[in-house]
């Protein structure tokens, strides 16, 4: 929260201003860190090359509307849209919601698929470890880049209902079948009790451990960039 906090220990990495015009946006769930009021506004006051379009959980659309925001779209679980030559599906994940102390789970949850002609992109957003993972892997794998969580796990006996560690981030890059994952929710907020630079050195142990290779999930440096190319279909790189 802006007025309580935690504060973020890293700024963001790039102004919003900055951003090149912001088709859509995929929303994963309502606490303070992942659906911020301010962020919102800029994003739907920068309308240059058209309005930016709100992909957004049950129950969601009604927060957006009392922003005065009205291109919002939203879904349940495992409902679909098309936009731009692509498919979008809310997919389950396991965790919660609150943005008040009078109301809990006022709206629902979700991670994201994104399946283009020739590009398979999952979003985790915040999540324990469940079957989840797996089914959407049969559903609409192998995926070409995930997105998935790694930090704010600790103490397990309490986080893990709702936040993945390392090691289950690794099994859950193997359940979704992704030929390349990239590690997010880790270094920007003091949320847990674990160091805030621990979760990449787990999971290095636990690509190790689990014998996949460290190209295969990349932990970036806050505002790094990667450029993926693409796969020519006919020799297969």
């Amino acid at each position: 929260m802006q007025w309580g906090g935690p504060k973020r220990v890293v700024p963001p990495a790039i102004d919003l201003e900055k951003l090149p015009h912001i088709d859509f946006v995929l929303i994963s769930h309502d606490h303070y860190d992942s659906l911020d009021v301010t962020t919102v506004k800029r994003l739907h006051a920068r309308t240059a090359g058209g309005e930016t379009t709100f992909f957004v959980p049950l129950g969601l659309k009604r927060w957006f509307a009392r922003l005065g925001i009205t291109n919002v779209i939203e879904m349940d679980w495992w409902d679909e849209y098309a936009i731009d030559g692509m498919r979008l599906v809310a997919t389950p994940m396991q965790h919660w919601g609150k943005r008040s102390p009078f109301t809990r789970n006022e709206h629902l949850w979700a991670s994201w698929v994104i399946l283009g002609d020739e590009f398979r992109f999952y979003f985790g957003g915040d999540t324990g470890y469940s079957p989840h993972f797996k089914e959407t892997g049969e559903r609409f794998g192998p995926f070409d880049l995930s997105a998935l969580p790694i930090g704010a796990y600790e103490p397990r006996w309490f986080m893990k209902y709702h936040h993945i560690n390392p090691d289950e981030a690794v099994q859950a890059h193997r359940d979704l079948r992704s030929k390349l994952s990239v590690a997010m929710h880790w270094g920007t907020f003091m949320l847990t009790d674990e160091p805030l630079d621990e979760p990449p050195v787990k999971l290095k142990a636990a690509l190790q451990k689990q014998g996949i290779p460290e190209d295969e999930f990349l932990v970036l440096k806050h505002g790094e960039t990667i450029i993926l190319e693409q796969a020519d279909a006919d020799n297969g790189d």
